[in-house]
């Protein structure tokens, strides 16, 4: 049995998809018709999460962007709205936003993810602390 890489797939996906590295989108933070959507763990975003961004796990988005699922997201179904996923390194969004395409779904993706963000001055949000 061969296994297809996935650093291939990732590549196969970032050639089809909008692509917007963190310098540009750093730009789009305070604007109303732009959501950031976060697909980490949630354990990840205990690091910090891009500022307003919607948490939405990788294995749910699918789902949470279909009308049709009885798991539909209504924050998907805004109309002119530009969603701009990410991930920790920008693999997972580049595969999310590539599928969500398949379905109809226009996105774009975080290319260099959430460390990218971070190392382009990207502002910071922390979970509140819990008691």
């Amino acid at each position: 049995m061969s296994i297809t890489p996935v650093s291939e797939l990732v590549a196969a996906a970032r050639a089809r998809i909008t692509q917007t590295p963190s310098s540009d989108a750093i730009a789009l933070l305070d604007r109303p018709d732009v959501v950031f959507v976060d697909l980490r763990d949630v354990r990840e975003r205990k690091a910090g999460f891009v500022p307003d961004s919607f948490h939405c796990p990788r294995g749910m988005a699918e789902f949470w962007v279909d009308p049709a699922s009885p798991y539909h997201k209504d924050i998907f179904a805004r109309p002119d709205t530009r969603f701009v996923f990410y991930c920790a390194s920008g693999w997972r969004s580049a595969l999310t936003v590539a599928a969500l395409q398949d379905m109809g779904f226009q996105a774009e993706h975080l290319t260099d993810g959430f460390g990218g963000w971070t190392a382009a001055g990207g502002p910071v949000d922390h979970p509140a602390p819990r008691d």
